[in-house]
């Protein structure tokens, strides 16, 4: 049973395993079907959703906005879409994104330009620390009001444009902001052009592509990505099968390169050529790490991911990796603090600035087995070592609202057999809810305690 709140306690190093597994469907692409059906006409089919705290953060808010969606069985929702402009809530309803910064940043993208809204933003503890002065400019511009002025962090009054207009939007490293900038354009009177200076996650044009005449993407002459949004146009109803989450399929594939004569398959992942930089540079360090069966539906990859246990050199990762393995890199640092020689991760100062500041704490997450990192605004050094002294290390992790961090504390602990203590471990249910029962298929023992 799992409690409300519980801490996770690891003592044993994990055996060698060869085993078949499928992870939690994604995240990314769950939270913006539900986002998209709902401005949607007629009825969208969602299957295998991520039943995760975060997909029912935006299922709530939606619901709060008067959108009708059922849930068939497990994993099977329909979303009664009403068309562009058709959400609505009675003056300052509060929508509660939860800790899901996806939903609140998209969300906030649809409702700057849908008429007549004035609702409150706000999110959990975790959720409302985070500086949203990026979004609360871009969706300014499309005029769009937040009060209280100058504030920069939820809870906020969103005020929507009575008059959109379409913009032009430089894009950077930021899937989000992009995603909310292409959502409110979508809405707007004429065309907002998204000029894409970083090639970050293109899930939302994919789905939106299923509709003629919304979007047109192509190259402008200095090979950058120009995304045409043409606002007020009908979106026809999704169907999709949500893929698996290849940020939940990082953390299995790390623990089988770290243990000893393990090999993993990882069935039907979502293998979108931006969503896969931790394989990529992994692949580059001497991982065996392989794709198969690979198929394109819905303009997705996906596939299979092989992989086995592999003598890896030292990682270096410059800023080009940044944007196709930003929810990795906690990961990344524990597979560099287990490989002798140093590494280096640049252009990383976005990490200060998620669930918690993934920079600093993994720091401080590796110190305590004694593995030295110097850190910079932007970059991360790791002095790896092949092997880690057990002596009396003990690996404590502090209640931090961060998943990402919990489950790469979970693999530290399995791989090398320290002791971990990590407080406050429902946090992976925001975005992994399946992560403890796959532990436990590949024979990993903890043990579970109730915080009171």
């Amino acid at each position: 049973m799992l409690y409300k709140s519980f801490s996770l306690h690891i003592s044993k190093t994990i055996k060698p395993y060869n085993k078949t597994i499928q992870v939690d469907s994604d995240k990314s692409i769950s939270i913006r079907s539900f986002l998209i059906g709902a401005i949607s006409h007629n009825i969208s089919e969602i299957k295998n959703v991520l039943e995760s705290d975060d997909v029912f953060s935006c299922i709530n808010c939606l619901r709060k906005l008067g959108v009708k969606i059922k849930k068939l069985k497990s994993k099977y929702y329909l979303v009664y879409g009403k068309g562009l402009g058709s959400l609505y809530a009675k003056k300052n309803t509060v929508l509660d994104c939860g800790n899901s910064g996806t939903t609140a940043r998209l969300l906030v993208g649809l409702l700057s330009t849908n008429p007549n809204i004035q609702v409150k933003i706000k999110g959990d503890h975790s959720l409302n620390k985070r500086i949203m002065d990026k979004l609360i400019d871009l969706m300014s511009e499309f005029g769009a009001t937040f009060l209280p002025k100058n504030k920069t962090n939820f809870p906020l009054t969103l005020i929507s444009s009575e008059i959109p207009i379409g913009i032009e939007y430089k894009a950077g490293e930021s899937a989000q902001l992009k995603s909310a900038a292409i959502l409110a354009g979508i809405n707007a009177n004429g065309i907002t052009n998204v000029i894409e200076e970083k090639q970050s996650r293109n899930h939302t044009e994919n789905m939106l592509l299923q509709s003629s005449n919304v979007l047109k993407i192509k190259k402008n002459n200095r090979g950058e990505n120009h995304i045409k949004v043409f606002g007020k146009n009908y979106l026809n109803p999704l169907k999709i099968n949500v893929c698996g989450d290849p940020s939940s399929a990082a953390f299995f594939t790390a623990l089988t390169l770290l243990t000893p004569q393990a090999h993993l398959k990882i069935k039907h992942v979502g293998l979108n050529p931006r969503r896969i930089g931790f394989y990529n540079l992994l692949r580059k360090c001497g991982a065996k790490i392989k794709f198969k069966n690979v198929k394109i539906i819905n303009h997705e990859k996906i596939g299979d991911i092989e992989v086995k246990n592999s003598k890896l050199k030292p990682i270096t990762a410059s800023s080009d990796y940044y944007v196709s393995a930003t929810d990795e890199y906690p990961i990344l640092f524990v597979i560099a603090a287990l490989i002798k020689g140093t590494s280096v991760f640049s252009g990383i100062e976005g990490l200060a600035n998620k669930e918690s500041n993934r920079i600093e704490e993994m720091r401080k997450i590796l110190n305590q087995i004694g593995i030295k990192c110097k850190t910079t605004k932007n970059e991360m050094k790791i002095f790896g070592k092949a092997k880690i002294k057990k002596n009396n290390s003990k690996i404590k992790i502090p209640n931090l609202g961060d998943h990402r961090i919990c489950m790469s504390s979970v693999i530290l602990s399995l791989v090398t057999g320290i002791k971990a203590e990590i407080q406050n471990f429902e946090t992976i249910r925001t975005s992994s809810p399946s992560f403890l029962h796959i532990i436990k298929s590949l024979g990993g023992k903890f043990e579970i305690k109730k915080i009171s």
